[in-house]
């Protein structure tokens, strides 16, 4: 009989379960050890460990640092003139709020009869005061006629003694008249050239005495002008006329309100130049500066403007600030319409910075972990010059470390921290 296998001698055995542990045990231990010498390899001071998907990093960097200051602000019109009353009365407002003006329109009147009864009182004053100059140039010429006449009658004596002194001459040298005749007629001529010549004075001095009334009278009259000048000058100001073209903005008093001197009216807005106004935190008010640059966000649209005042006062622990910027087609502006605004304060090249975060908070600026592998480790910092994004790292790293940014209370003042 022939054996065909071995088959029938083979005995059946279950499995040893020690086996069956022994490999998974190897492995488990492997990991043991090796995370024993883990923590072995950083001398035994990580004490805590953290997820790092709780944690959030930044590399350092080297680049140009921008302090900007990041704010809110609205669009005003460059030129929004306030138009005030000119003298009390009852004010008639021609021009609603929203309706466009051109310049020198009539946008309001007052009603001051005051004024206009003054007018005309002072126009009344004025009408006699030339009736008085003309009847005064009338009366001169008068003057001057018969002071005229004076003087030519004057003439006409003297030329007659003239006459009859010659005649004198003549007759005395023929011994036909005595010689008291012929004294008299040389005290006659004396006498009619003293005459002419007083004449001739008295004439002189009417003239210039006349002239000077009239010159007198004439400047009264200027003067009187110049006052009803002055009334008219008011009552043409109760027309309230727009000094710019655009819009009206309010009505800063009633319709038909009775008014005192210099009181508000209301305002006209000009829309062909705009400017932006912003809120800056009273912080930063030390830093601005005017001729800044401002960089003023339309939505889609940015703009490069320029600071070009500031308010001197603090309302609401905020600066106000103006800033001039070119206008542009694109721009659809309306006042008060709101934007956002970045102030370039200064811009630093080259330097070493990292992006903000809680750590500066929380860590009082001068501590921050920074990453060595899966440890992060405490360290001492110095920083400088912050902006918006960025600070400046003056200490404690160097371009291509990374920090843990994020809040650095969850590391519990730990010198070594796991991140797993």
């Amino acid at each position: 009989m022939m054996i065909q296998d071995t088959s029938g001698q083979d005995t059946a055995l279950e499995p040893n379960l020690g086996k069956k542990l022994k490999w998974p045990l190897v492995a488990g231990a492997a990991v043991l050890l090796v995370s024993g010498l883990v923590w072995a390899s950083v001398g035994g001071q990580v004490s805590e460990s953290i997820k790092g998907s709780e944690l959030r990093l930044a590399t350092l960097e080297r680049g140009t640092l921008t302090r900007d200051i990041t704010t809110t602000g609205k669009i005003v019109a460059a030129n929004a003139p306030i138009l005030y009353s000119t003298d009390q009365g009852t004010v008639t407002l021609l021009a609603k709020p929203g309706d466009r003006v051109e310049l020198g329109d009539v946008v309001a009147t007052i009603e001051s009869h005051k004024l206009t009864n003054s007018l005309k009182q002072q126009e009344a004053l004025l009408e006699g005061m030339l009736s008085a100059l003309e009847r005064a140039r009338l009366d001169a010429r008068r003057e001057q006629l018969k002071a005229q006449q004076t003087l030519d009658m004057a003439k006409v004596d003297l030329e007659a003694a003239d006459r009859e002194s010659r005649r004198g001459d003549e007759l005395i040298q023929n011994k036909l008249i005595s010689k008291i005749d012929y004294e008299k007629g040389k005290d006659d001529l004396h006498k009619a050239k003293l005459l002419s010549a007083h004449a001739k004075q008295d004439t002189e001095l009417m003239r210039d005495t006349l002239a000077f009334e009239i010159k007198n009278k004439a400047s009264q009259v200027n003067r009187q002008k110049l006052v009803v000048s002055e009334l008219e000058r008011q009552v043409g100001a109760l027309n309230i006329k727009a000094p710019v073209g655009g819009i009206i903005g309010n009505w800063l008093t009633e319709q038909k309100a009775r008014i005192g001197q210099s009181q508000p009216v209301l305002t006209v807005v000009d829309l062909s130049a705009f400017e932006a106004e912003l809120a800056v935190p009273e912080s930063y008010a030390d830093e601005l500066g005017l001729g800044m640059a401002v960089e003023l966000s339309f939505g889609e649209l940015t703009l490069i403007g320029e600071l070009s005042s500031i308010s001197p006062e603090v309302r609401n622990r905020e600066v106000t600030a103006r800033v001039r910027f070119e206008q542009d087609e694109r721009l659809h502006l309306r006042q008060n319409q709101r934007l956002s605004a970045r102030v370039l304060l200064e811009n630093r090249p080259n330097v070493l910075m990292v992006k903000r975060g809680a750590f500066v908070s929380t860590g009082g600026g001068r501590e921050v972990y920074a990453m060595n592998g899966d440890i992060a480790e405490q360290t001492e910092i110095k920083l400088g010059a912050r902006s918006m994004s960025h600070i400046e790292v003056l200490q404690g790293g160097k371009a291509g470390d990374v920090w843990v940014i994020s809040s650095i209370q969850a590391f519990n003042k730990a010198e070594q921290v796991l991140v797993r």
